[in-house]
């Protein structure tokens, strides 16, 4: 992307400029940001939402329309969309039977999503989700993270958008998808990186004759660089490849086959590599039932291309032929396809529903009991952090990026503004500060925990408050520990603040203060734990010796919590 030729604000201009090109297919919404379908099949009754990093045009946006995706929630390039933006999106959309998130396998996407999802099963919405874990230069049993999700994500919201439109529910959609991404895998490599904005050069450098292989869409280097030894050699090792790694044989299916450029391969190009890649696979006794070549999903103006190969089952070709009508993907259908779409339900959602997140939370706050006790608990929390903000940060740059004592002060500074201007009450402030505002990582995460804290409080009995509030801090601990493990993965021991609040809920049995001294010793011990979760995990050994920042920092809030209820 070159810096001379976009706005101050890249993405959000984009995409009005899409929009306006598009304006008969998709509807721009720009706070919080996401492109929606103009209309849908009548027979669809569950909303397909997809989305990930900029940088990968036309996915996701230019797959949004009738047969294809009800919306598409972009992020800045190659980062993740925030989860606010995915919850509004599927709110948006979400038919009478929910909506399903199609997700590709990268670690922000994966934690983004998870926690939209969380906001929307309780809000009421049915939602599931697919991962597309398809790219087999990063199969390795040596990672947690396990495959990327790249071309196959292409395949999986075709095939699903036809399914969608013959009324198919949503956990039906979901297995379908599941079995999409099984039978697929997809290899990309590159001879020039992507220009990198701010230099103006290529983001790395390869020597003359060598080629990337095994390259990811976000530009991440592969894990080999070789020799280029010729195009016919190099397509058939990338051929030999895939088919060891699809499931199935030659006797069971035939292929659908996407080549795919990564943004400044041409057309000549990439009809030369399907050229080559059907005589291998030919020479391999395989059958290709249908192709796709073009750049669909690109990493900004990297020089390669990846393939896809996805054995279908006999139902799925009909599917991939079905009717559909996008800004990129080839229209099917002729000109008369989904002539009977009808307005999407986000094109006529009544004006008076609560649409945002701060709505629906002061909806939920009028609602509840006494909030005096919440909110002190909450400020005192506050306090706290002010004071160990420091110490946070120090502990963060040891394992970290050094972020955390600002991400966790700068979200509850905005969550006592919410309070003062009477815009929300207590936990509802917290949640809505770090689920709606928060970057990085742990912000979200903790947001879910305080949204379990939240919707405890509103059925708290004021009458009974302190000799319940245990009770609830016990089930609402436990809850938001579910939560945060469902989204993030992590299980105790792996140094995270799931460390702290697993023991932490159980210790509530004997009231605040000692559920805070368990909080304040199991942050300790992180210390002589090894980081499987999380940026620390990247750096292996470099916490040993020093508590984990995020577990030290919700411990302070078990602190707060007793101080208010035990004097």
């Amino acid at each position: 992307m070159n810096a001379f030729f976009v706005s101050s604000t890249p993405i959000p201009s984009a995409l009005r400029g899409f929009a306006r090109a598009h304006s008969d297919l998709v509807a721009l919404t720009e706070d919080p940001l996401f492109v929606s379908s103009t209309a849908q099949s009548p027979t669809r009754t569950v909303g397909l939402v997809s989305g990930g990093g900029s940088g990968h045009e036309p996915m996701h946006v230019g797959f949004v329309g009738p047969g294809m995706l009800d919306a598409a929630v972009p992020g800045e390039v190659f980062a993740s969309p925030h989860n606010a933006q995915i919850f509004a999106a599927s709110q948006a959309v979400a038919g009478p039977d929910g909506v399903l998130h199609i997700v590709k396998n990268y670690t922000g996407d994966v934690i983004n999503f998870g926690i939209a999802a969380e906001r929307l099963r309780a809000a009421g919405i049915p939602v599931a989700t697919v991962l597309v874990d398809d790219d087999i230069a990063t199969d390795s049993d040596d990672t947690e993270t396990g495959r990327r999700g790249t071309g196959a994500t292409v395949i999986v919201e075709k095939i699903l958008g036809a399914a969608a439109d013959a009324g198919w529910g949503l956990d039906e959609l979901a297995d379908l998808g599941a079995e999409v991404v099984a039978r697929s895998r997809s290899l990309a490599v590159a001879a020039r990186a992507q220009t990198d904005a701010h230099t103006g050069r290529p983001a790395f450098d390869l020597p003359e004759g060598t080629l990337e292989y095994g390259v990811g869409i976000h530009g991440e280097r592969a894990a080999t660089s070789i020799p280029h030894d010729g195009f016919e050699a190099l397509i058939d090792r990338m051929c030999r490849e895939l088919l060891a790694a699809v499931p199935g044989t030659p006797a069971d299916d035939e292929l659908l086959v996407l080549v795919n450029g990564l943004g400044a391969t041409t057309q000549i190009e990439l009809f030369n590599v399907h050229d080559a890649l059907g005589a291998a696979l030919e020479t391999a006794g395989e059958s290709i039932a249908a192709s796709l070549v073009g750049s669909y999903v690109t990493a900004l103006d990297m020089t390669g291309f990846s393939l896809t190969v996805t054995r279908l089952q006999p139902s799925w070709l009909d599917w991939w032929n079905a009717a559909s009508r996008t800004a990129a993907f080839p229209t099917r259908g002729g000109e008369s396809a989904h002539a009977e779409a009808v307005p999407t339900a986000a094109a006529t959602r009544s004006a008076q529903e609560p649409t945002s997140t701060a709505d629906s939370l002061r909806q939920r706050t009028a609602a509840g009991g006494d909030t005096d006790l919440e909110t002190a608990v909450l400020r005192r929390f506050a306090e706290l952090v002010e004071e160990q903000h420091a110490h946070l940060t120090e502990l963060d740059q040891v394992g970290g990026d050094g972020d955390f004592g600002d991400n966790l002060r700068g979200g509850l500074r905005h969550a006592t503004r919410l309070v003062d201007s009477s815009e929300a009450a207590g936990f509802a402030a917290a949640e809505a500060a770090f689920l709606g505002g928060v970057g990085g990582t742990s912000g979200p995460l903790l947001g879910l925990l305080f949204h379990e804290l939240s919707a405890g409080y509103a059925e708290l009995d004021a009458d009974t408050h302190r000799e319940t509030a245990s009770d609830l801090w016990k089930r609402a601990t436990a809850a938001g520990c579910a939560a945060i493990q469902r989204v993030g993965g992590a299980e105790t021991g792996d140094r995270t603040v799931v460390d702290v609040l697993h023991p932490t809920a159980s210790a509530f049995g004997k009231g605040f203060a000692s559920a805070a001294q368990t909080a304040a010793e199991a942050a300790q011990a992180t210390a002589d734990m090894q980081a499987r979760r999380g940026r620390a995990s990247y750096v292996d050994g470099r916490g040993a010796g020093t508590p984990d920042a995020g577990a030290v920092g919700i411990s302070l809030l078990f602190s707060a919590a007793a101080e208010v209820y035990e004097k």
